[in-house]
């Protein structure tokens, strides 16, 4: 049967064309992003409900799945908590597979075409991630933006984790933070009666009566369909929408392309509500005993639609002292700081504390290595967190009424009082995801919870954190069900049982 050409060889046909001097390592790097890919294929599929998977058995190292057409899927016994690349094939009725675009076209479920070409670009733009790195685990940037832009890899557990449809190599290469542009970004004035704007929007953004809107040029030149004669330099951070502002603010843009698994626009509620949040997130995160700062918002615009939206955040280096450093717990794994038992207890004891905290007053944090940022001090000890993005938490009237915090009038999707969603959203982002992602392990994980939850005080959250399945989102089935809106999860032997 022909095969259309792969992502693999587009981007390597591209890069010949655009930066012909990086292709040797391109190709270099194409075995372990195939090998990365696939062994987060790997977890998904030995641990998502997948409706098609009727039966999983170990033997000895491995696991086989049994599919509902009969044929036999054997790989190794997967650690729903590694996150190195320890799977290098997987075998299909007896046919090995390295490549886990082909591994999912053969596969042929529901929905395998569209994202066996997301599992191909994912390996391409990893392998070009990679491939644009230089320097190690010994440097200590200054700047928070320097730190956003060591992580090549991605979220360290979604299948697509580097997947930047619509992206040319050469947009991948002016716009991917990890290959550490300067990113020009557009100023669109726009009047002010058609703007919705909450906050205070900054004078440095203002033409008058106009507000000027700060456009991602990608934005600009595939949605807006427009030329921007006024730009501002800034530096792309790990979600590439956002961008450091030298000397200011980090701006979040609208971004109407599908990075890992969503569409990233601004959506018009968010904007509204998002000046009100932010002061609402400070008086639980003012409970903390200063072991939490929630980032402010200064400002957020939309010109009427989710297309033509920029949201204005404080940067975390606000909160770090003298010779602290502020960065994303995802950039932890670019130094040499988790591999130590006690560092990594530690920072356990410090997240635990700060996100079952928030929980019991009523704010579920969606604390994954992205939006949660941890100060080090300048011997590299984790002395405070920092959360920023508040879009995505979900918050308990109940327990707030009961601890005497008033709830303003948020967006509907993130009022709940069931417990089970609440601790979904922390126990999946912060223990299933930042956590997991740190420690790199089950067995590392287990350690660190084991000490960290030791001194803990002890409430329902935390027996159940304690004694429950783990809840993770579902990432594969999310992919494999495009119709079902919303997230779907799985549920991961506890590492503390």
């Amino acid at each position: 049967m022909h095969r259309p050409p792969s992502a693999e060889t587009e981007v390597a046909d591209e890069l010949s064309v655009v930066r012909p001097g990086l292709l040797p390592r391109y190709e270099a790097e194409l075995p372990g992003a195939r090998a990365a890919v696939l062994s987060r294929l790997w977890r998904g599929l030995a641990h998502d409900p997948l409706p098609w998977v009727t039966r999983g058995e170990q033997d000895g190292d491995g696991l086989t799945l049994s599919l509902s057409d009969g044929r036999l899927l054997h790989g190794p016994r997967p650690d729903p908590y590694a996150t190195g690349p320890y799977v290098t094939a997987v075998r299909l009725d007896g046919t090995a597979y390295a490549d886990p675009a082909r591994l999912m076209t053969d596969l042929a479920v529901p929905h395998s075409a569209s994202f066996a070409v997301e599992l191909g670009h994912s390996v391409a733009s990893l392998a070009l991630s990679r491939a644009g790195q230089e320097g190690g685990r010994d440097d200590w940037p200054e700047s928070d933006w320097e730190w956003e832009q060591r992580i090549t890899d991605g979220h360290p557990f979604h299948p697509t984790c580097r997947s930047r449809p619509g992206f040319s190599v050469a947009e991948q290469l002016a716009y991917g933070p990890e290959h550490r542009p300067v990113v020009e970004l557009g100023l669109v004035p726009v009047r002010a009666e058609e703007c919705l704007v909450t906050g205070v929007w900054p004078r440095e953004l203002r033409d008058g009566e106009r507000v000027v809107l700060p456009v991602h040029p990608w934005q600009a030149a595939h949605v807006l369909k427009r030329v921007c004669e006024e730009r501002r330099p800034a530096h792309p951070l790990m979600s590439l929408r956002t961008l450091a502002l030298p000397g200011g603010p980090h701006v979040k843009t609208s971004l109407s392309a599908r990075l890992t698994s969503s569409v990233r626009d601004i959506s018009l509620p968010s904007v509204a509500a998002s000046a009100m949040l932010s002061d609402f997130a400070a008086t639980p995160a003012a409970r903390t005993d200063g072991l939490l700062h929630v980032t402010r918002t200064l400002g957020a615009a939309a010109a009427g639609s989710p297309d033509f939206a920029a949201v204005l955040r404080e940067s975390p280096q606000t909160y770090a002292g003298g010779g602290e450093r502020v960065l994303p717990v995802a950039a932890l794994a670019t130094t040499a700081l988790p591999h130590s038992p006690a560092w990594l207890a530690g920072f356990a004891r410090l997240a635990l504390t700060v996100g079952l905290r928030l929980l019991e007053l009523g704010v579920a944090l969606e604390a994954h290595g992205q939006n949660l940022l941890v100060v080090l001090s300048a011997a590299g000890d984790p002395l405070r967190l920092v959360y920023r993005d508040l879009a995505d938490i979900r918050v308990s009237p109940a327990r707030l009424a009961r601890h005497g915090i008033t709830v303003p009038e948020l967006p509907a999707r993130m009022v709940t009082d069931d417990e089970r969603a609440l601790r979904r959203k922390l126990f999946g982002s912060l223990v299933a995801g930042a956590l997991a992602g740190t420690a790199g392990s089950g067995p590392a994980l287990a350690a660190a919870l084991e000490t960290a939850v030791r001194d803990l005080p002890r409430t329902p959250d935390l027996a159940a954190l304690c004694t429950d399945p783990l809840p993770t989102k579902a990432l594969t089935l999310m992919r494999l069900s495009p119709r079902t809106p919303g997230d779907q999860w799985a549920e991961l032997a506890n590492p503390l049982r």
